[in-house]
């Protein structure tokens, strides 16, 4: 039984098998984005391990296919079998065991990318200077104590936190965080005389003034999510750990714009609703933004970003020009000019932090290295034949 199915596993059958899966993803995929922004069918078809039915749906779910990643990780695992059940040393065999290794790096890579590769961008306007990233899919809750003139204590709470209702606790805060209510999208909605019936879910701060309706999750080309939850705010005794009263429940949203305080303690705390902030050891100033046009028309032709690149731990401080196919990379990040503001006041990179960007450089090498031996080998030996065969 097991020498059955360690043979399915190293099969070429299992390798055809995997590459018809891939095809048809990759074609309803395609489909799928007349109807879905981009970020969304990555999600729901290629970087998941499973495509699910029906796909917005809470609760109970069926797998209708396989999704990328488990295509991917299966390939792979056959790769890796399959050279090894086969593995004989020989010279003659030297470019067959080097494409083998490409390949392997290269599916190994892509794996590792879709797992840990971090997207994000940062909107620059001249002169000014930032040492972090903004990611537009995903939101956090700022927790900030800004009683200090100096500096602001920041704590944020992910989305994913907050979607799990859990109680949020934090070292130096005296109070907890119970989230009461989570929506993914919402609108709000002033209170007024035409809608006396809503009700709001708040009892502190501007959003007692405001309610809430849920609505189905956007996933459109030029949709977004406005994400908003009900949070409650409650002292603990931080010798005990005893709950005290309630300071009341706080609406946050990233489209309330109104600013939002309390008080406790002797500390005074905003609440912020924000973009999921990714922080670097070094800042970006942005000196200059450059938009060409074609001449007669509003077609970009070029834009591009100079900027100073500031890092104080390495004493560096040096001028770098960001352009169409020429980033910078920094200590991990990679910096591509991505678009612009339409009036042209603010630039916008994107950052991409992807720990195996170097895997598909290094295994298009090596597959082509691996080719070019296995193809030699083979004429210098027709090449001998020939001679002989001729003498």
């Amino acid at each position: 039984m097991l020498r059955t199915f360690f043979s399915w596993f190293t099969s070429l059958k299992l390798t055809i098998t995997c590459l018809i899966a891939a095809m048809i993803l990759i074609f309803a995929g395609t489909l799928a984005q007349v109807h879905f922004g981009i970020h969304e069918v990555q999600q729901r078809y290629f970087q998941s391990w499973f495509v699910w039915w029906p796909t917005e749906s809470q609760g109970f779910r069926i797998p209708i296919f396989p999704g990328g990643h488990l295509i991917g990780a299966v390939l792979l695992i056959n790769l890796v079998a399959a050279h090894w059940k086969r593995f004989r040393w020989a010279w003659s065999r030297l470019g067959i065991h080097l494409t083998h290794a490409g390949l392997i790096i290269m599916l190994a890579g892509g794996l590792f990318t879709d797992l840990f590769a971090v997207e994000s961008q940062m909107r620059l306007v001249q002169g000014e200077t930032k040492n972090y990233s903004q990611d537009p899919r995903f939101v956090e809750l700022a927790v900030i104590d800004t009683t200090d003139p100096e500096f602001d204590q920041v704590a944020a709470i992910p989305e994913a936190v907050l979607r799990r209702h859990e109680t949020i606790k934090h070292g130096t805060w005296p109070f907890q965080i119970v989230v009461r209510q989570f929506f993914q999208n919402s609108r709000l909605r002033l209170l007024s005389g035409s809608n006396i019936g809503a009700a709001p879910i708040a009892n502190q701060g501007p959003g007692a003034q405001v309610a809430v309706e849920s609505l189905p999750r956007a996933t459109g080309v030029d949709e977004r999510n406005v994400v908003s939850a009900a949070i409650e705010i409650v002292p603990i005794d931080q010798a005990t750990g005893a709950a005290g009263p309630s300071l009341g429940t706080w609406l946050v949203s990233d489209a309330l714009g109104a600013l939002q305080t309390f008080s406790w303690a002797g500390h005074t705390w905003q609440l912020v609703m924000r973009p999921a902030r990714y922080y670097q050891p070094f800042s970006v100033r942005l000196q200059k933004f450059t938009h060409e046009r074609y001449p007669g028309t509003e077609i970009p032709k070029n834009f591009s970003s100079r900027i100073t690149l500031l890092d104080a731990e390495r004493a560096l401080s040096r001028d770098v020009l960001i352009y169409m196919n020429h980033p910078l990379r920094y200590r991990g990040e990679t910096f591509y000019q991505a678009g612009f503001q339409k009036d042209d006041q603010a630039s916008i990179l994107q950052v991409v932090r992807n720990p195996s960007f170097i895997a598909p450089y290094v295994a298009c090498v090596i597959v082509g290295l691996g080719l070019l031996v296995q193809f030699g080998y083979h004429l210098v030996g027709f090449a001998r034949q020939r001679r002989a065969a001729l003498a």
